[in-house]
């Protein structure tokens, strides 16, 4: 699981029958970029069923943890898919990029309810279309 920001959206007309309906987001990590093998897996596509915007952060897991929050038994044609939106991070030693708005691109009302959790206002709509 890594810390990342929404860059953006993919969008495809065809893809597997499992993948219908699916927001694709591209992620980037938040990390150091000098570290050896950021750039085999950075920026990575991820299935969205948050309801994630473009610049806030996001927590994404891999492999089966990643098809098993998508809703299924693990058996989707996907490889990465955002498990959380970050509220906040409290990690006073890391690199400047974490420290950027956590909320970049929600609206006020959004934050306000993100206390509730990862599906509070904003995120309920959004997740279901």
């Amino acid at each position: 699981m890594f810390i990342g920001r929404v860059v953006g959206q993919v969008w495809a007309t065809r893809k597997m029958r499992d993948l219908e309906g699916t927001r694709l987001l591209v992620v980037q990590p938040l990390d150091d970029h000098d570290e050896p093998g950021n750039s085999k897996v950075a920026p990575v596509v991820c299935a969205d069923p948050l309801g994630a915007h473009e610049g806030e952060a996001v927590l994404v897991a891999f492999g089966k943890a990643a098809r098993v929050a998508m809703g299924g038994d693990g058996d989707f044609a996907l490889e990465a898919a955002v498990v959380g939106i970050v509220d906040d991070i409290d990690a006073p030693n890391a690199p400047a990029s974490w420290q950027a708005s956590t909320h970049a691109g929600r609206t006020a009302t959004q934050v306000a309810g993100a206390g509730m959790d990862s599906t509070g206002p904003g995120h309920a709509e959004e997740a279901s279309s």
